[in-house]
C-alpha cells in the first residue's frame, strides 16, 4: 500500500472526480452479432481492391489503432508503424489525413458524434435518424450511430474503397454513394459461412439473400462496441473506492489534472472527454480535410463537417482511455509521446512555434514530400492556426508534467486491452487476416 501524505490526501478529497463506469452507460448490443462483426472487422472483402480491412488501421496488436501519425491506406503493405506506402502502380495516392483514433468505450451512450469533425450525429434532417455525408442515401435499418459511423471507412477512396476505375465499389462511390451498399452486401452473403452466421444472428433474416450493408454495419458496431469495452484502469479502481490502486505520482498527476492544469475542462466524464470541439493550435500537415472546392492543402476541423466560419481549426475532444497504448497523439499524430501532447497543451502557442516536421515520423513516400507540410510552412495559415486557440496556457514544472502522464497512464486497462474476441486468425473470405 502506498503511503498518502495528508496534504495530498486533502487535495484528492476536493476534486469532482467523474463517476465509475456501470453496465447502464453502454449500449446493449448482441453477442452474435459481435462473434460475427469480428469476423468481418477483420475480413478485407470489404475493401474495394479486397487488400485492406477495418482491423489493419484498428488493430489488436496497437491498441485498437494503427501506431502512425498519419494512417497508410489503400495500397499500402504490412501493418502499424512497419506499413510500407506501397510501390508501383499500387502506391497510395494519398496519406489519410488524421491519425486513426482508439475505439475504446465507443458503445458509451454518451458518444453523440462521431469522427474528429463530428459529420456523423443524430439528427433528422434527412428522415433517417442520423446526420451523416451520405445525407438522405444513408441506408435503413441501421441500429446505433456507431453503425452509421462503421459505413464511411469503406467508402473512402484513400481508406477503403479504392480509385475509381479500379473496382467496382470505387467506381459506384463515384457515381452515387448508395451505390456501393448492395454490392458490397453482395460480396458478403455469396460467402456461405457468412450467410449461416447473418441468419442466426439477426432475427429478421431468414436466407442469405436477406443481407443488407445495415445487417453488415450493425455486427461490425456490435464487435467494435463489446470487444473494447474498458472498465478496469487503475483510475476505474479508484473511483471504486480503492484509494491504494493510484501510486502517490499517479494522485498528484490526478490532482493536477482535475485541478491547476485544468485539463479536466475539456476531458471531463467517465470517459474524459466532453465531446465538444476545441482549437489546440496542433501544427498542421499531410492533405488534411477542408471543406469541398478549398483549394489550399490544410485541415479545417469541424469547419470542414459544419462549413461554419467558427469552427475553423476546432476537433472533436478525444476520449483518454487507454491513452497510453495509442500514440501518437493529436488528430495528425504531430506528437509521439504522451509528455509532448501535454506539453503542447500547456502553452499551445510556445509548441507550435517550436514544432519541427522532424519530430513526426511519417512512412516514406517520395512523391508526396512536396506536400507533406505545404500547410506548415505557408506563413499566412500558420498564422490563422496560431491565432485559433482556445486553451489558455498553464505553467507547470517538469516534476509536474511527469505526474500528469503518470495519471495518464493510470488509465489503462488491465484485462480488458486484449480485446474480449481477439483477431480472428481466419475470416469467411478466405483473404489474409492483417
Amino acid at each position: 500500500m502506498f503511503v498518502i501524505t495528508g496534504l495530498l490526501s486533502s487535495h484528492v478529497a476536493a476534486l469532482e472526480l467523474p463517476k465509475s463506469q456501470h453496465d447502464s452507460d453502454f449500449h446493449k448490443f448482441s453477442e452474435e452479432q459481435a462473434q460475427l462483426g469480428q469476423l468481418l472487422f477483420y475480413d478485407a472483402i470489404l475493401s474495394g481492391n479486397r487488400n485492406i480491412s477495418c482491423g489493419t488501421c484498428h488493430n489488436h496488436a496497437h491498441g485498437s489503432a494503427d501506431g502512425l501519425a498519419l494512417g497508410v491506406g489503400e495500397g499500402g503493405v504490412g501493418l502499424g508503424p512497419q506499413r510500407s506506402t506501397g510501390s508501383g502502380t499500387d502506391r497510395i495516392l494519398k496519406r489519410i489525413p488524421r491519425n486513426a483514433p482508439g475505439l475504446w468505450n465507443v458503445g458509451a451512450k454518451e458518444y453523440v458524434t462521431f469522427f474528429l469533425d463530428g459529420r456523423v450525429s443524430h439528427a433528422d434532417f434527412y428522415n433517417n435518424r442520423f446526420n451523416t455525408p451520405a445525407q438522405e442515401w444513408l441506408p435503413q435499418g441501421l441500429n446505433s450511430l456507431l453503425a452509421a459511423q462503421a459505413l464511411f471507412p469503406l467508402t473512402s477512396q484513400f481508406e477503403m474503397a479504392g480509385d475509381p476505375g479500379e473496382n467496382q465499389v470505387a467506381g459506384a462511390v463515384y457515381d452515387r454513394i448508395d451505390a456501393v451498399w448492395p454490392i458490397l452486401a453482395k460480396r458478403v452473403r455469396i460467402i456461405p459461412q457468412y450467410g449461416e452466421m447473418f441468419v442466426t444472428a439477426f432475427a429478421d433474416i431468414n436466407k442469405p439473400e436477406q443481407i443488407t450493408i445495415s445487417h453488415i454495419a450493425n455486427a461490425i458496431a456490435a464487435f467494435e462496441a463489446l470487444e473494447w469495452r474498458s472498465t478496469d484502469s487503475p483510475f476505474d479502481a479508484y473511483l471504486q473506492g480503492q484509494k491504494n490502486a493510484l501510486t502517490q505520482a499517479q494522485q498528484r498527476g490526478m490532482t493536477l489534472f482535475y485541478g491547476a492544469a485544468d485539463c479536466h475542462q475539456c476531458h471531463s466524464g467517465p470517459l474524459l472527454t466532453d465531446h465538444q470541439f476545441h482549437a489546440l493550435g496542433l501544427p498542421q500537415f499531410g492533405p488534411g480535410r477542408t471543406r469541398q472546392w478549398d483549394m489550399i492543402v490544410r485541415d479545417l476541423g469541424r469547419m470542414s463537417a459544419s462549413d461554419r466560419f467558427e469552427d475553423a481549426y476546432r476537433f472533436r475532444t478525444p476520449s483518454l482511455r487507454n491513452v497510453a497504448l495509442t500514440a501518437p497523439y493529436g488528430h495528425n499524430g504531430a506528437y509521439p509521446t504522451l509528455e509532448g501532447i501535454v506539453r503542447h497543451h500547456l502553452n499551445p502557442q510556445l509548441e507550435f512555434a517550436s514544432w519541427r516536421p522532424e519530430m513526426v515520423d511519417l512512412p516514406v513516400a517520395a512523391w508526396l514530400q512536396k506536400t507533406d507540410f505545404m500547410a506548415l510552412e505557408d506563413s499566412r495559415e500558420r498564422q490563422r492556426v496560431s491565432s485559433t486557440i482556445d486553451i489558455q496556457p498553464q505553467q507547470l514544472q517538469d516534476h509536474q508534467v511527469a505526474d500528469i502522464v503518470a495519471f495518464l497512464n493510470a488509465l489503462t486497462g488491465t484485462a480488458s486491452v486484449n480485446g474480449r474476441l481477439g483477431k480472428p486468425k481466419h475470416v469467411p473470405s478466405g483473404l489474409e487476416v492483417d
